[in-house]
């Protein structure tokens, strides 16, 4: 499947390079104190792990549907995404805190033209990673390749503002690296809570969205044999939906002739809306009440 494929390749590209930019980061932030450049350093470590559980969530979601697991496993895809936010969420409070006290106790960084070069190639290397991801995601739906593409999309905005600092830095503005220190701590932290929501939505079962329902609402009412429908319900099952409704019809059809409705309905839905990973439909007769 193209699905788990991209989401492989998403997994592979992210730890290389994020393995690469996280060393020379840190090296280059520890020789010259700078405490943004550290806290992008922090950014890649996390995004190294982030790869890794993109490689394990993905790996479990593709597993077919079992005797334990009726509907299968794609809300792996979900949790994996939730533990990966989480990361962010330690990692984003985590260099606040250095990039804080780096500003109350006066903290200068020791200018060197590495520190250009290393978010020059960062700011590239990233910018790439987000244009292949985010293809990706466009062709697959994924939200563990939509959180690398995010990640990937930050990280340029996050090591330009870095290397703004820097150039400050060098011209005597003081508190400049401490304070984008914490601005970019403050991004990573708001990407981990649009992450982090986003996964819980879908493990605590949010309901699917109003455009889809309309669009599976409009071609059931082009069957004027259906008269109406209740009890309208959807599931998460991974990154699609499970749904089911009562159809009610002439009860003076015969049970094949009514059920038979009901199949059309169920393989036309399938086929037109994408989001649907399984249709149940209930057939009744119409109540003259």
């Amino acid at each position: 499947m193209d699905r788990i494929r991209y989401a492989y390749r998403t997994s592979f590209l992210g730890i290389i390079c994020n393995v690469f930019l996280a060393v020379i980061k840190c090296i280059i932030a520890i020789i010259s104190n700078s405490q943004s450049l550290l806290a992008d350093a922090f950014n890649s470590l996390g995004d190294i792990l982030s790869s890794f559980m993109t490689f394990v969530g993905n790996k479990i979601s593709s597993k077919v549907a079992d005797d334990d697991h009726n509907l299968g496993h794609g809300k792996a895809e979900y949790i994996f995404s939730m533990l990966i936010s989480i990361v962010m969420f330690i990692l984003s409070f985590t260099t606040i805190k250095s990039s804080v006290l780096s500003i109350i106790n006066g903290e200068k960084i020791n200018y060197s033209i590495w520190l250009i070069i290393v978010c020059i190639i960062t700011i590239v290397t990233k910018l790439l990673l987000f244009l292949i991801t985010n293809n990706f995601y466009k062709r697959t739906n994924n939200i563990l390749i939509k959180a690398s593409s995010v990640d990937h999309r930050n990280d340029v905005l996050v090591t330009s503002i870095t290397l703004l600092s820097i150039i400050l830095s060098y011209f005597g503005f003081k508190y400049v690296d401490g304070i984008v220190g914490t601005i970019i701590s403050l991004c990573i932290l708001f990407s981990a809570f649009k992450i982090f929501r986003e996964s819980y939505d879908v493990l605590m079962d949010k309901a699917i969205d109003d455009k889809t329902k309309d669009k599976i609402l409009r071609i059931i009412s082009k069957h004027s044999e259906i008269d109406h429908i209740r009890h309208f319900n959807s599931t998460p099952v991974g990154y699609r939906y499970q749904i089911s409704f009562t159809i009610f019809v002439d009860g003076n059809l015969s049970t094949y002739e009514s059920h038979d409705i009901a199949n059309k309905l169920e393989k036309e839905i399938d086929d037109l809306v994408p989001e649907v990973y399984l249709t149940v439909i209930h057939v009744n007769p119409i109540d003259e009440k």
